[in-house]
């Protein structure tokens, strides 16, 4: 069997918060696991094993510094407000729909339908 997938990918992303903790929390509660929740610095992981690193520091509300894709956004935003995540309407685009979470430092992170091209 080849393995058509790419030889690389995203290990680690890192993000500010002003409570890692809480924002650990928050990012759990919107789908990810948990490796490592401590005031001073959390992990959480993403399918495909990327490691979100979020570090104390100060925030400013804004824009994250990445966004997110799921297979299927429409059941992803109905759980997320099962959940009691707060989510924004999903909006039609022309690459992709999406739709934002806000974090709870005010950092907005989008979350997109997927576009994959093969296997990942």
């Amino acid at each position: 069997m080849v393995d058509e997938r790419p030889a690389v990918w995203v290990g680690h992303v890192a993000m500010k918060a002003s409570d890692p903790a809480r924002t650990h929390d928050f990012f759990v509660a919107a789908g990810m696991t948990s490796v490592h929740r401590g005031d001073d610095f959390a992990i959480t992981e993403l399918r495909g094993g990327t490691h979100l690193i979020i570090q104390p520091g100060a925030t400013e509300p804004g824009d994250a510094p990445f966004d997110l894709m799921v297979d299927d956004l429409v059941a992803f935003h109905r759980d997320l407000r099962e959940r009691d995540v707060d989510v924004s309407d999903i909006v039609a685009g022309d690459i992709h729909d999406a739709f934002v979470i806000t974090d709870p430092d005010g950092q907005r992170v989008v979350v997109c339908n997927s576009h994959v091209v093969g296997p990942v």
